[in-house]
């Protein structure tokens, strides 16, 4: 699946994980350690996935701490269809399970699987429909904002990075009856249009991945992921892996004869994509209280074509172009001094705090998506130096201040620091029509030092015609489809009640005569508070468990 252009044009970056734990603080105050990890990956028509993850010298795994966003938040693993349905410029369908199955069988982590809904008699959003399907009616199908509609291989030249024509896709529904190692899209938002879903709207509270998933590194530019330590990560010896997949990679093992393109209906759409597996290097390294350099020139083994297993098969004759996927560049610790990865753990002391973001701004776009753009400070103060990420929060309904903001929710993007006085755009989803929310941005550096939290308020206009909310006694209640409750009721619905008799038709029932009643219970503070009051016995236990 090829990977369309970023917003923003890289010439080098520096990714770093926004991890939900403390950052070391190893002697002085100001003192921490962080992992840097350099490659540079080959330049090829085609863009390589890549993730990297770090475990102990016991192989438990400890954090994934960078993610390519075709996999972390636009799902590449896990969208409906068939896994060998051909590839073309920005497909929009089939679940690439063989993108990084070292990774997906290592993280520990499972998700609803994604199916295509049904388009046959009956209710057209209940599961499922055939995974071999890949035209579908109007009926299940909204507007798609990200990928491209399959066409014909002469249609299209193979290094496309933008649509032919506007494309409608159906987002899938869970099933139920199985899982995945990957997680869904996270871009969505709430499901605003009527062939979508309620599961749609659920998606990217799903993906705990999006936060540290950013655009491909482009081919033939050195590129250096920084990781934070986290405190709670004793001295000691971990290894670090990073896996790279890249579709059409063709040889005499893994070819179009021996992986050819699937016996379906509109089978010809695209090309076959099977080529060699993905192939993983992993560099063992060490925290400690001095500086530390390793790296490797070869890859450590390969993954399941499939995708069946996580298993790290060793290198063997079969694959034959592993070697292209990272380029050897020299100033690595071996005796020849070339490396495809070089990982350098080190302390770092930084006293200063990064500066406050200026020039903020919010324009909804839409009664649910607004751009969000600011000007990014420097990593100390306003001096030189990109920080390292930004924590973005949001809150219906009440403003948002440093005692309030960790309780805020987080949004479902990332932005990328580049440099001091770059402007930085941020597209926002999930948003509640016709609703107040302030919303507050403070940058962080390596050390985990926060800059000033800089706050602004915007208004969504109302829904068009015809739109539906896909939570709608609880989002008028808390005010905010994005609030923490409602996200929890969300899940209780689509994870529980869904999978049995009664609660389907209480579900069923709910969004028979929920809208009428929401839209009571939202123009009365009075009945808002009395909603509340009802539902929090309810969040109450299946936040316990006990439901």
């Amino acid at each position: 699946m090829l990977e369309m252009s970023s917003r923003r044009s890289w010439a080098a970056a520096t990714v770093v994980a926004a991890l939900c734990l403390p950052v070391a603080a190893s002697g002085d105050a100001g003192s921490c350690h962080v992992v840097k990890v350099d490659f540079t990956p080959q330049s090829n028509q085609f863009e390589p996935q890549i993730v990297a993850w770090i475990e102990d010298s016991a192989g438990t795994f400890v954090t994934t701490a960078f993610i390519t966003q075709q996999t972390g938040r636009y799902g590449l693993g896990n969208r409906p269809g068939r896994y060998d349905f051909n590839s073309g410029p920005m497909w929009p369908y089939g679940h690439r399970v063989n993108t990084f199955p070292v990774w997906a069988h290592r993280h520990g982590q499972t998700f609803p699987a994604v199916r295509f809904q049904s388009d046959d008699e009956g209710d057209p959003h209940t599961c499922c429909g055939s995974d071999d399907d890949l035209s579908h009616d109007r009926a299940v199908s909204s507007t798609e904002g990200y990928y491209c509609p399959p066409e014909l291989p002469k249609n299209y030249p193979m290094d496309a990075v933008t649509c032919a024509s506007a494309a409608f896709t159906d987002k899938g529904v869970f099933d139920s009856a199985n899982t995945s190692l990957y997680p869904p899209r996270a871009d969505l938002g709430a499901a605003a249009d009527t062939a979508d879903s309620p599961s749609a709207a659920m998606y990217q509270h799903m993906d705990m991945f999006d936060a540290i998933s950013q655009a491909t590194p482009p081919g033939g530019t050195p590129y250096e992921i920084k990781w934070p330590i986290p405190s709670t990560l004793a001295d000691g010896t971990y290894v670090l892996f990073l896996e790279v997949s890249r579709e059409f990679d063709q040889n005499d093992t893994y070819s179009v004869l021996s992986y050819p393109s699937p016996k379906v209906a509109y089978g010809d759409y695209g090309s076959a994509y099977r080529g060699q597996p993905s192939v993983v290097y992993k560099v063992p390294f060490t925290i400690a209280t001095h500086d530390t350099t390793t790296s490797v020139t070869d890859y450590a083994g390969y993954g399941d074509i499939d995708g069946a297993t996580g298993t790290l098969h060793p290198p063997d004759a079969t694959i034959t172009t592993a070697v292209d996927r990272l380029q050897l560049v020299s100033g690595g610790s071996g005796s020849d001094g070339m490396y495809r990865v070089l990982v350098v753990a080190h302390s770092e002391t930084d006293l200063v705090p990064p500066g406050a973001v200026r020039t903020i701004a919010v324009d909804p776009t839409s009664a649910a998506t607004a751009t969000l753009t600011f000007v990014e400070p420097g990593d100390d103060g306003f001096g030189s130096g990109a920080v390292s990420s930004y924590e973005i929060r949001v809150r219906a309904g009440q403003t948002i201040d440093d005692s309030n903001f960790e309780a805020s929710t987080p949004i479902a993007a990332s932005a990328v620091p580049v440099a001091p006085g770059d402007q930085e755009t941020v597209d926002l989803t999930g948003l509640l029509p016709s609703t107040q929310y302030s919303l507050g941005v403070r940058a962080l550096d390596d050390c985990g030092n926060t800059g000033p939290l800089v706050v602004t308020s915007f208004t969504t206009p109302d829904r068009q015609s015809g739109e539906v909310d896909a939570c709608f006694v609880a989002t008028a209640a808390y005010g905010s489809l994005m609030a923490n409750d409602v996200e929890v009721l969300r899940r209780f619905r689509d994870m529980a009640l869904r999978k049995s008799v009664l609660g389907e038709l209480f579900v069923e029932s709910y969004y028979t005569f929920g809208p009428p009643v929401a839209g009571v219970v939202g123009e009365s503070e009075l009945l808002r508070q009395t909603a509340r009051d009802a539902l929090t016995p309810l969040v109450r236990k299946v936040r316990e468990g006990g439901l």
